[in-house]
């Protein structure tokens, strides 16, 4: 899932600060015009679509050697399973289905009336400004002091709660659009589609591995020949594995990093996005914001502990999802 991500703040305004209405509103009253695609897929997207390509494969392999079995045991069509895992990737759309996984994944909630006064002027004029129809979303809100916001599924809109009362109307709508931005490039569906049909390789995997590591575990109690002979058996079987797949398993390896560094330029796209509808200078203040404090975070551990913070791995930074605040807010300075 597209998951957008602006960190706590450390100590939330007190109580009786209220967000102020400083939206400059364009399309309060009146006709609306709408574009005739409302949806895109733009190369992030596509790039997303294939770098998830190789875990589906693997998944589909599962399950073909899943059905097999239920075939030769309980006469079941090999191709019944795998036929209905590949159907189920419609679910995305389906707003039964996404307000179950709003409510009971992302712990998302329907706003209070008062909420909704509050967030639906603001998301009809950044839906205006894009000519699209903000009727097609579903806005929910999240329990939570995080400055944090969600495009998931085909239609999920969220925020929570510290970002609803706390930021003024302009910098919610430009939050608003950036999330808007993830669903009309398509990142939000295509994420959480990629996820679902990795889904049963992912879990293969990890069951394997597991596996791999408890027998090395138990026969290192014995004797070290019988952990060399249980590894060696256990490197025979992954080259076999490898050549009879044609190093698709090794392909495995890489997507990770390589799927992540398509998400930082979806990022990046949604920023675009909200820039091009002129949200860029309320979006770089949120973006100033959050890496004021998350360096404030940063000096005062360093103050406490007595010792610098270690910055983050090359691998961390590879697997990140987000790009740095400095080069969203240089890549924002073209639009402001």
């Amino acid at each position: 899932m597209a998951r957008p991500h602006f960190p706590q703040q450390p100590e939330p305004p007190d109580d009786e600060t209220h967000a102020a209405d400083d939206l400059d509103y364009h399309h309060r009253d009146g006709r609306l015009h709408f574009t005739a695609h409302q949806r895109g897929f733009d190369s992030t997207a596509m790039g997303q679509l294939l770098l998830n390509l190789p875990g589906t494969l693997m998944s589909l392999l599962v399950l073909l050697l899943i059905s097999g079995g239920l075939d030769a045991w309980l006469g079941i069509p090999f191709w019944i399973v795998p036929v209905l895992w590949l159907l189920s990737g419609a679910m995305v759309f389906h707003r039964p289905t996404e307000d179950f996984l709003a409510r009971y994944l992302l712990r998302l909630q329907r706003p209070m009336p008062e909420e909704y006064a509050r967030l639906a002027p603001v998301w009809r004029e950044v839906t205006a400004r894009a000519g699209v129809d903000g009727q097609a979303y579903e806005l929910w809100v999240e329990d939570s002091d995080d400055l944090n916001a969600y495009a998931a599924c085909g239609h999920i809109v969220g925020v929570t709660r510290f970002t609803l009362d706390r930021l003024p109307s302009s910098q919610l709508a430009a939050v608003l659009a950036h999330e808007l931005g993830h669903h009309t490039g398509g990142h939000a569906w295509v994420s959480l589609l990629g996820y679902w049909y990795a889904l049963p390789g992912r879990m293969t995997w990890y069951a394997i591995r597991l596996i791999v590591i408890y027998a090395l575990a138990f026969t290192s109690y014995f004797s070290w020949a019988a952990t060399a002979a249980l590894a060696l058996v256990i490197c025979v079987v992954s080259y076999m594995t490898v050549t009879r797949l044609y190093g698709l398993p090794l392909l495995l390896l890489v997507t990770p990093y390589l799927i992540a560094a398509v998400g930082r330029r979806a990022e990046l796209r949604a920023d675009q996005h909200a820039a091009a509808l002129g949200f860029a200078p309320m979006l770089a203040q949120v973006l100033q914001a959050m890496y004021a404090t998350e360096t404030e975070a940063k000096r005062q551990a360093t103050a406490v502990s007595g010792h610098k913070a270690a910055a983050p791995g090359l691998l961390g930074r590879l697997l990140s999802t987000h790009p740095d605040y400095p080069t969203r807010i240089h890549r924002l300075r073209p639009y402001l």
